[in-house]
């Protein structure tokens, strides 16, 4: 991926392969429908799901992997047992790029991340 600045979370998912896109899509897609309050928009140049402002989740293409961020130690640290099939960071994770949606994981770190940040 080139070190263009991007507009959009569209004009990100074009500059990425398919699947890397529709994967990220997918995850964008869930998380806002699942939990209307939030929005998604672009931050640091990479698609980010926030409230009102603050970090809920942000996601990032690499070359063979795609990472998610709950914008929280905490968080990843309630978590590692359940991330343990995954790369995992203090801060993120790395999922394949052709990931079947966990929406269920998806679903609790979003949560978790929404009750820390009441």
């Amino acid at each position: 991926m080139s070190a263009a600045k991007f507009a959009s979370i569209d004009a990100y998912l074009a500059s990425v392969d398919a699947q890397k896109a529709e994967t990220l899509k997918a995850i964008i897609d869930f998380v806002v429908a699942e939990f209307p309050k939030l929005q998604a928009r672009l931050a640091w140049n990479v698609p980010h799901i926030h409230l009102d402002g603050k970090y809920v989740m942000g996601l990032a293409a690499y070359k063979k992997h795609l990472t998610v961020s709950p914008w929280s130690v905490f968080v990843m640290d309630d978590f590692k047992q359940r991330l343990a099939p995954l790369v995992v960071f203090k801060n993120c994770f790395q999922i394949p790029v052709d990931w079947h949606i966990d929406r269920d994981l998806l679903r609790d770190l979003v949560r978790a991340r929404l009750a820390e940040l009441d």
